[in-house]
């Protein structure tokens, strides 16, 4: 980073100046964001909690509940804190740091539903040789891949956002992306464009065309299987599917809106721009929660044990023969 852009502060212009409305509008975020971190945290603790969910497809689950925490977490706080202020900034250094946090969080959410798409491949396609292939020592190596392959990629390209001079200050968008620092600049980079169109093929193409051509061959092989086994497979890969289509969408629109000036009314491009953060964060435990058979069946499992225990205790007090107020009797 140049010495001239250390002290540097950026301006969003799109929320405007204070209204009491506000209040409103961050309540909503705030109760939103609340239940994602619910939801999320929730099926986590599900799945640490039930030795029967300790699978490659519900630890890729679980990580991918850790990213949805992690993508919310580095917008609504910032969004909250602009609604309720009469500047809307933010330092150079923390934009770029909101840029690397939002994009790796994306990176990252879309390595892990290829794995997973991988995954249901070889348990549909390869049941008898899944176990082989998909060890332990497997499993650890593709959540390095989800991991690492993300962060150093996105690494480079923040890098080189940030040797960008600045000629402009003023972020048309409500939280920080590269392409909008990009066009902050006083000169054109043709590395970075290229960089971010190789990066995105990575990514987003490649993964997607993988979870495309798994699913083919998960479609052949399953026509060739009874209505039971059809079923199965189905209820099995259904919320993938939901979770994979609503992030590919939004991260469609995503693009579309950092990359093309639509002139939209101002709720349709907060939607645009929020979509690709609010969404799946929030829809994806939910997804799951609702589709998938194992883990509703140990939802139902803890919630009847607590049912239980409170009933036992309830019943312990209500039944005592000795008097609360013998306690202190001596």
């Amino acid at each position: 980073m140049s010495q001239s852009t250390l002290n540097v502060t950026l301006i969003f212009t799109v929320y405007g100046s204070f209204h009491p409305v506000n209040y409103l509008f961050v309540t909503l975020i705030f109760l939103l964001y609340l239940l994602s971190i619910f939801s999320n945290i929730s099926l986590m603790l599900i799945i640490y909690a039930e030795s029967s969910l300790h699978k490659p497809m519900y630890i890729f689950l679980f990580n991918l509940a850790i990213n949805g925490l992690i993508g919310s977490s580095a917008v609504w706080p910032k969004i909250m804190d602009n609604l309720l202020s009469d500047t809307q900034e933010s330092s150079y250094e923390g934009c770029l740091i909101q840029v690397f946090v939002i994009s790796v969080y994306g990176g990252t959410a879309y390595t892990i539903l290829t794995v997973m798409a991988y995954d249901r491949y070889l348990s549909i396609c390869k049941p008898l040789q899944y176990h082989s292939i998909m060890t332990p020592t497997k499993v650890k190596q593709l959540l390095a891949v989800v991991y690492i392959f993300p962060i150093a990629s996105i690494s480079g390209q923040v890098s080189l956002t940030s040797k960008l001079p600045l000629c402009r200050y003023s972020i048309q968008r409500l939280f920080c992306d590269n392409l909008s620092i990009v066009n902050l600049s006083c000169v054109k980079n043709d590395l970075i464009n290229v960089y971010g169109l190789c990066m995105f093929a990575l990514i987003a193409v490649f993964p997607f065309v993988i979870v495309v051509l798994s699913y083919v061959k998960i479609l052949l092989v399953s026509l060739k299987t009874s209505k039971e086994a059809q079923k199965k497979a189905l209820s099995t890969c259904t919320p993938h599917l939901i979770t994979f289509i609503n992030f590919s969408l939004a991260t469609l629109f995503s693009v579309i809106y950092n990359r093309v000036h639509l002139h939209l009314p101002t709720g349709i491009n907060i939607f645009l721009s929020l979509h690709y953060i609010l969404i799946p964060p929030l829809l994806h435990p939910i997804v799951y929660g609702i589709k998938t058979q194992e883990i509703r069946k140990c939802l139902t499992k803890i919630l009847r044990k607590n049912m239980i225990f409170a009933g036992s205790f309830g019943f312990f007090h209500l039944h005592s023969k000795t008097p609360l107020t013998t306690c202190n009797m001596y």
